[in-house]
């Protein structure tokens, strides 16, 4: 497994609650694009519309060698999950008020390009400073043990 981009502010702006993996409907150029690193998660979103699960706002630069054949930077894609797995999405993001934000993009072992989506909730202000505040503590007893350790 590859992996070819990851979203750093997801774990900062959001409680991750459950993650999942899904497939992606893409283009040849955009595959290449992909392959070369060139995707940013950075503001995206999966969302419903009607039945069918798209990624929203995710930015895939267009690929060099396609000239004519390009691709569209920032469409809507469909994200490939089955049926079940789209209902039980469905249901917990209308009724407790969840996101659905992909967290990082790989290459699997047979070279298909994959997405992990996270199911999260926002983090208020107070509660981003709090995170910050424990990992600060954490580090510094870590660092205290180090010392007393040697």
């Amino acid at each position: 497994m590859k992996i070819v981009a990851t979203n750093k502010n997801a774990h900062h702006n959001y409680e991750i609650l459950e993650t999942m993996e899904a497939g992606l409907a893409l283009t040849g150029s955009e595959v290449k694009s992909i392959r070369e690193g060139r995707i940013s998660l950075k503001e995206s979103y999966a969302d419903f519309q009607g039945e069918e699960l798209f990624l929203i706002d995710c930015n895939i630069s267009p690929y060099h060698a396609a000239k004519v054949f390009n691709h569209e930077p920032t469409r809507a894609r469909k994200l490939l999950l089955h049926r079940r797995e789209l209902k039980r999405l469905a249901g917990k993001v209308q009724e407790r008020g969840l996101t659905l934000i992909p967290t990082r993009v790989y290459l699997n072992d047979r070279g298909l390009v994959k997405i992990e989506l996270a199911l999260a909730r926002g983090k208020k202000t107070f509660e981003k400073r709090e995170t910050i505040k424990k990992r600060d503590v954490e580090r510094e007893i870590r660092s205290e043990l180090k010392k007393r350790l040697r």
